[in-house]
């Protein structure tokens, strides 16, 4: 029987990555794999991946959740990391 951390290690994704994912589309992580799985091979998918990111983050600020809105943007840090090409240009 294949595992939530088996699907997660053939995404291609972080464990923290796919979470971030589930956490934004409101889905179990299995699905949030499943999606990102499939945007993180799509030709604007990584965008999308980091946009859903940087909504949670915002999220996080909002409810005062400054713990989670700091881990947020060290998965954020680390997906721009295999990403550079996504930076957000000033």
């Amino acid at each position: 029987m294949i595992s939530i951390n088996d699907c997660i290690g053939l995404c291609d994704l972080t464990p923290e990555e796919v979470a971030a994912i589930a956490e934004h589309e409101h889905v179990p992580e299995i699905v949030a794999a499943a999606l990102g799985s499939y945007l993180v091979h799509t030709a604007h998918g990584p965008e999308r991946i980091r946009d859903m990111i940087l909504d949670d983050i915002r999220d996080s600020v909002r409810r005062r959740d400054v713990a989670h809105a700091r881990q947020l943007v060290g998965v954020l840090r680390r997906f721009l990391q295999e990403h550079p090409e996504l930076a957000l240009k000033p």
